[in-house]
């Protein structure tokens, strides 16, 4: 029985595979996209119930299609996001196949590409292209408590405030996962403890303008490398309930209750660094530099944007800031569940071992991996800081088919 042969396989059919079969497409390169469950599955079942786009309807989008029924300043549900990349294949007749998983890619011997082992067949192909993105393998930390009392779930694996047990909630994270469940179940009236590390905190808008234009303008978005230090810091921002910035205190007036770091559990209790105070000052002085590198564009540019004094504004510190919690007993405060958004690993043991260094992460320049033939998509910091919204995988899926594109160029070239 012959096996299939492809010139570029794409693996995966998220937001980056989507974009990378485009810009093949218009490059000419025949190609096949495999997915191994449904196109954009993370965002249909590994996303909570109300989860909605981090940008608005204008920014977080393909340049080739909008959103259907939304303005351009809304956030868009998740589900509407996923058949949003649903649309956008059919719309090019993108040649992708779904139910299949790739188990291994090696080297061909004694011959150009590569031999691709899937759950349906094998498959050659001259290049491979991992469009897997970041967010592969939910992450629970070492120190999550073994207590079969307590439900654990990763905040992959959270769907509404219904699924969990009766009970008061310890949220530890407080990126933008951690943040809007950690809300979203106080509003439905579960008592709330969420674990506040380092984050950057920026304005979800400022002087009419979403700070998703404002890293724009500021040329924020093409930052080129993470600056040292911060490859642990998280991101609080959300559109939930029509978009507004993030403020710790405010939450914590609300009735959540903040702790620190989550260091330890042992004897039924929880432990946490005495660094909340800390981390959500560090996080005020992110948002106030960015608010001011905003004012200095608007005297620069003379723009004609109104005064927003209400965003400094800096509530009353909670009595959990000033009267941190540093041990808690879980059973006596009612403590039944704990959610872990503490982000994913990647998983490329699957990819040639060239591909990857000795830690098992890519080996690449935007995309173009250390291993020839072997390409990477819709990773964060792939080619700048934007790499990881939905516009900026669109861009980073166009230079790597452009590259694709240009090899093919000089492998077909024949001497008059």
């Amino acid at each position: 029985m012959g096996r299939e042969m492809i010139d570029t396989l794409v693996v995966g059919a998220g937001q980056a595979g989507v974009a990378m079969s485009e810009h093949l497409g218009r490059a000419g390169v025949p190609h096949l996209v495999l997915e191994r469950a449904r196109i954009a599955e993370r965002w249909r079942s590994e996303r909570w119930d109300s989860l909605v786009a981090n940008g608005p309807a204008w920014h977080d989008r393909f340049p080739g299609l909008e959103f259907e029924g939304f303005g351009p300043d809304e956030f868009v549900p998740k589900d509407k996001v996923a058949e949003y990349f649903e649309a956008y294949a059919k719309k090019f007749d993108a040649p992708i196949r779904c139910g299949v998983e790739v188990k291994k890619v090696t080297r061909r011997e004694g011959g150009p590409g590569f031999i691709v082992e899937t759950s349906d067949g094998v498959i050659e192909a001259n290049r491979v292209v991992s469009a897997t993105g970041p967010f592969q393998k939910p992450v629970i930390p070492p120190v999550a408590p073994r207590d079969a009392g307590l439900y654990q779930i990763h905040s992959a694996g959270y769907h509404n405030p219904e699924q969990l047990p009766d009970g008061a909630v310890l949220v530890v994270g407080a990126g933008s996962s951690g943040v809007q469940i950690a809300d979203e179940l106080n509003r439905a009236g579960r008592k709330v403890y969420l674990s506040v590390g380092a984050h950057d905190r920026p304005p979800r808008a400022y002087r009419g303008r979403d700070f998703v234009w404002w890293l724009g303008v500021l040329g924020l978005w093409d930052l080129e490398a993470m600056a040292p230090g911060t490859e642990h810091v998280t991101i609080a921002v959300s559109g939930a309930y029509g978009g507004k910035t993030i403020d710790f205190r405010e939450l914590a007036h609300q009735g959540i209750t903040l702790v620190g770091l989550t260091e330890a559990f042992g004897n039924g209790k929880a432990h946490f660094a005495n660094t909340l105070n800390d981390n959500i000052r560090r996080g005020d002085e992110n948002l106030m530099g960015l608010l001011d590198a905003a004012d200095a564009w608007v005297m620069r540019n003379g723009a004609d944007l109104p005064e927003e004094p209400a965003a400094r504004r800096v509530l009353a510190d909670p009595d959990c800031m000033k009267n941190p919690v540093l041990e808690l007993d879980l059973a006596a405060a009612g403590v039944t569940a704990i959610i872990w958004a503490t982000g994913y690993a990647t998983d490329f043991s699957w990819l040639p071992s060239g591909a990857l260094d000795a830690k098992g992460k890519p080996r690449h320049q935007r995309g173009v991996s250390a291993e020839p033939g072997v390409y990477f998509v819709g990773l964060p910091w792939l080619s700048r800081r934007g790499s990881t919204f939905i516009w900026g995988v669109w861009h980073d899926a166009r230079h790597v088919a452009d590259h694709i594109a240009t090899q093919r160029k000089y492998l077909e070239y024949r001497k008059g």
